[in-house]
């Protein structure tokens, strides 16, 4: 081979491959000190944008199942709050139970049951307006005009409906508002029937001509019902066989065979909503007709419908029976969905960690590094740089041999 000093082609051979190869064990020492295969987008730019979608995911996830475990802890409080809500008031049946027994409890013990009856309606009451959490009131529905807690929880990683879970503790989520006059008999006047009364699940009705009779019909009895019994009750009484109720978008009407006057009755045709409501009747001492008994309209004594309760005396007692086991069921009501929403959460959460898992999971395929097989390619990256070093300085000493020509 020819002698050259001007180029070294052997010393610049090894040096391009030494400075590959420091270039290839730079690279691994990276890796393998972060642990991750992309550090950054000349790595794998491919890679890098999958992977930084993954991330936002997982992140997203993460956060929505703290925000979850919060949801849970809103429920809890609140369901702690109405468990608390329900011993009072089971508290306050028994003390409507021993007042209602009359032929032992004299007025003197039916007011020291009156007394502690007082003080649960006003516990009640403060419960419903101090419960809260993070500042936010939970149970304040239907107090000063509130419309009650709605919550809104991010359980998701993205925006989208499906990615959020509504909490409510409204009026709405748990009954409807209660209508009707407290404290007054039901009459209905007019040509068809003059008066009416509702007492005790009979309606009493008169019709012209000084006719009486009595219908049996449930308290929770739908319009249609309401007026198939009227109509049968009429008929076995006069003899007739023509009608004097109807029923049109849960109205009944009561017309006159002989004079066509007609009065109404408002029986809404849900299922749910009492004839007493209907007929505005409420349980007095002295009236003795049937309780208003309807859905919750908040988790004060006013919303659960014992605030009107008294002890004072042996009817009242009985009446205020069957109003706190109302409010018993209706807080009940509220406690399982409560309950349903707890159980949601615990299930969403338990889908977000799977989803946190196998995404991580792929994650870190893509993003991080094998640590055994970069160990491979570091080694071998540092023998050959340590036998490029060697060889360089070899090419570098080969041109010496020229001096041995000048020499002569």
């Amino acid at each position: 081979m020819g002698l050259r000093i001007n180029q070294n082609i052997s010393a610049m051979n090894a040096y391009r491959n030494l400075s590959v190869t420091s270039g290839q064990m730079e690279k691994s020492l990276e890796r393998l000190s972060s642990g991750f295969r992309i550090n950054r987008a000349a790595d794998d730019a491919a890679g890098l944008s999958i992977s930084e979608g993954l991330r936002s995911q997982i992140g997203g996830l993460k956060v929505a199942v703290r925000n979850s475990q919060d949801a849970i802890s809103v429920v809890q409080t609140a369901e702690g709050a109405l468990t608390e809500t329900t011993s009072i008031l089971q508290r306050m049946r028994d003390l409507a139970v021993q007042a209602a027994n009359g032929g032992s409890q004299d007025a003197k013990a039916q007011a020291a049951a009156q007394t502690e009856f007082a003080q649960l309606q006003g516990e009640l009451d403060r419960i419903a307006k101090t419960t809260s959490f993070g500042g936010q009131k939970l149970l304040d529905v239907g107090v000063n005009g509130s419309t009650g807690y709605s919550g809104n929880f991010q359980v998701g990683a993205n925006n989208t409906l499906n990615d959020r879970i509504d909490v409510a503790l409204t009026a709405a989520a748990f009954g409807t508002a209660v209508t009707g006059s407290a404290a007054t008999a039901a009459t209905v006047t007019g040509g068809g029937a003059v008066p009416g009364t509702y007492t005790g699940g009979t309606l009493s009705l008169s019709v012209d001509g000084g006719a009486s009779f009595d219908v049996t019909v449930a308290n929770d009895a739908t319009a249609a019902t309401v007026v198939s019994a009227i109509n049968t009750a009429y008929q076995t009484a006069t003899g007739s066989t023509g009608t004097i109720a109807s029923e049109a978008a849960g109205v009944v009407t009561l017309t006159s065979e002989t004079t066509g006057a007609s009065s109404s009755i408002n029986v809404l045709a849900a299922s749910t909503d009492s004839l007493t409501t209907a007929l505005g009747l409420a349980e007095t001492a002295t009236a003795g007709a049937e309780a208003v008994l309807g859905t919750a309209t908040g988790f004060d004594s006013a919303g659960l419908g014992v605030n009107a309760a008294s002890l004072s005396n042996t009817a009242n007692a009985r009446s205020a029976i069957d109003l706190v086991d109302n409010a018993i069921k209706n807080v009940s009501t509220a406690r399982a969905q409560l309950g349903a929403y707890q159980n949601r959460f615990e299930h969403t959460i338990n889908n977000l960690n799977v989803a946190v898992e196998n995404l991580s999971a792929s994650e870190s395929r893509i993003r991080d590094t094998d640590m055994a097989a970069e160990m491979v390619s570091f080694t071998r990256s540092q023998i050959l740089s340590q036998a490029g070093t060697a060889m360089l300085a070899q090419a570098n000493s080969a041109p010496q041999g020229v001096l041995q020509l000048l020499r002569g």
